[in-house]
């Protein structure tokens, strides 16, 4: 009994102390977090564009960011497939103070891309028109990104086939008063300033020697990509992992690319939302 009697006491006591210390706990400040959802394509999207470095470096832990740009998808094909539908989900959460959506389309929406293409005059500026309604009917924030150059060269100036379409996403951004990141400006302006060998560097993987023989000439030159190796089969009779397709080309970044292209991103959007300078990095 009188063992008993101890433990009853020793725990009432405890309790008591504990309640006494979180009596003496200020009251906790709520939190107060935004969300950024990337959406566009192969430019921004994870292993081959400026989207994983730039939710990795450039925002605070009241940022989430969400990368769900996919390779290979237009203004059209990104909304066709459903891609469009799980991203708007992503927007109706209501845990978040803000949400913020930057989309970039162009590489894809070019002519030459069976199922993808879009007509520049006509389709492409609906398309984006209309993705900003929906961003703001969805209670988020649109912000229009203009498509990052490729690096091709021709007798030392670069080579810029995707100026209609950035054009095209200024007027439309600027029509609806939606906040620009003109990531093809800037792009444009430091890849030229590089010059064809030294911007071969933001590739996923080096050149090899006469593809740089080419580019010292002032002129780059296209390529044929070899099939990647299929994945050795698992010894426990599991499915491979998959495998990223890395491959030289003038359009994907590899981590150097990723990395300076992400910088430049979140420059521009700090201009462009003084909203989001406190919680960004440069």
């Amino acid at each position: 009994m009188k063992l008993r009697s101890f433990a009853l006491a020793s725990a009432l006591l405890i309790a008591t102390g504990l309640a006494t210390a979180q009596d003496a706990r200020p009251p906790a400040t709520p939190i107060h977090a935004d969300k950024i959802i990337l959406v566009g394509d192969s430019t921004t999207a994870v292993q081959s564009g400026w989207g994983s470095s730039f939710c990795s470096h450039h925002v605070s832990s009241f940022i989430a960011c969400l990368n769900l740009a996919r390779g290979g998808r237009s203004s059209y094909s990104y909304r066709a497939e459903g891609s469009w539908d799980i991203a708007l989900a992503e927007m109706k959460t209501g845990a978040y103070d803000r949400t913020w959506v930057l989309v970039q389309f162009g590489h894809n929406d070019q002519p030459g891309k069976p199922g993808r293409s879009t007509d520049l005059a006509t389709e492409f500026p609906v398309n984006m028109r209309r993705y900003v309604e929906e961003i703001r009917a969805a209670g988020a924030r649109p912000v229009l990104v203009t498509p990052l150059t490729r690096r091709m060269f021709e007798d030392g100036r670069l080579d810029d086939d995707l100026a209609p379409w950035a054009d095209a996403i200024r007027k439309v951004a600027k029509e609806m008063e939606v906040p620009l990141v003109d990531l093809h400006a800037r792009s444009v302006a430091a890849v030229q300033a590089l010059g064809p060998v030294q911007s071969m560097r933001f590739a996923e993987i080096p050149p090899v020697s006469w593809m740089i023989a080419a580019a010292q000439t002032g002129t780059t030159v296209d390529h044929e990509v070899p099939p990647m190796p299929d994945a050795p089969p698992d010894p426990g009779g599991r499915p491979p992992l998959g495998q990223p397709k890395w491959q030289f080309d003038y359009t994907h970044l590899g981590v150097e690319g990723a990395d300076f292209f992400a910088a430049m991103v979140a420059d521009e959007l700090s201009r462009a939302v003084p909203e989001l300078r406190e919680r960004m990095y440069p």
